[in-house]
């Protein structure tokens, strides 16, 4: 093997890629999400302002193997550099016998590919090796984008937000964003307040079987864009996860509402009138939000 020729890590959560990558773009989560663990090897920005390739296997033997090790592995596949990468143990005793210690039959591969392996140091992302996974596949998820509406408890602002804009960008047949709403607050599991629900009705449409989630990391890391409705929200998404600050913005400030004010207030415990007012403020916001999109 060439001694510039990199290695890659292989790893059992998809968690532990932040623990040697930095500045992982939004559709790298979604990538990881959508092929990990699997036959997807990421190559990303390094904390030595390098490169690293990390992939989390789907194989039962090797998952044990980095389990037991207790590190990441460093891995390459099993052959000399240059020729073609084995698909059961006596392949790799062909190129390999007698040049390691030790040499464990796991059975033939189960697809007989080698990983797919995509540079997401750039954008959009930059496929260096068709493998198991296709070009197609990775390019589909990666040109995804996801908004994030965050609020209180998601009972009743960002359910607004969400089901306005996934009918704009129904009505504009649009079917290239995943829109997303979570809470800032620890409850989970309750639906949109009654008020939420009247609203929306008129609009024609059906949030009854909204559950309010809380807001995770995962959620934030994935999103390519983050829009929340007062400043205490901005704070809490920071104080979870810094990384977001470039894709982070009051609903009002990223629609350009002129105004004093670029909170949206909390409607909870108010009055129908103050729902309404409150939904036709994001219904503006969430109209010009998605002729950017």
């Amino acid at each position: 093997r060439p001694l510039d020729k990199p290695f890659s890590f292989l790893v059992l959560e998809r968690k532990e890629a932040q623990d040697f990558a930095v500045d992982i773009p939004p559709f790298g989560y979604r990538l990881m999400e959508r092929f990990w663990p699997g036959p997807l090897t990421l190559v990303l920005k390094s904390k030595d302002k390098g490169s690293v390739g990390i992939r989390v296997p789907d194989h039962k033997v090797a998952r044990i193997l980095i389990a037991l090790a207790g590190v990441p592995l460093v891995c390459p596949s099993a052959n000399i550099s240059g020729k073609g990468a084995p698909v059961d143990f006596s392949g790799a005793l062909a190129d390999l016998d007698g040049l390691v210690d030790l040499a464990i039959d796991a059975g033939k591969s189960s697809l007989g590919l080698e990983s797919t392996v995509v540079d997401a140091t750039m954008d959009p992302p930059r496929i260096l090796r068709e493998g198991a996974i296709k070009k197609d596949d990775i390019q589909k998820v990666a040109a995804r984008k996801t908004v994030l509406f965050i609020c209180t408890g998601n009972s009743c602002r960002s359910v607004m937000a969400k089901a306005l804009l996934e009918k704009v960008l129904k009505d504009n047949n649009r079917s290239d964003v995943d829109v997303l709403s979570a809470g800032i607050m620890m409850m989970s599991g309750l639906g949109a307040t009654r008020e939420t629900q009247e609203a929306l009705r008129q609009e024609g449409i059906d949030v009854s079987g909204h559950r309010s989630k809380r807001v995770t990391q995962e959620m934030i890391r994935s999103s390519d864009l983050i829009l929340v409705m007062e400043r205490l929200h901005e704070e809490k998404i920071l104080e979870i996860a810094p990384d977001a600050k470039n894709r982070l913005f009051l609903l009002k400030e990223f629609a350009k509402i002129e105004g004093d004010h670029l909170d949206i207030a909390d409607p909870v415990g108010r009055d129908m009138e103050f729902y309404q007012r409150t939904h036709e403020i994001i219904r503006e916001a969430v109209e010009r939000v998605a002729k950017t999109l």
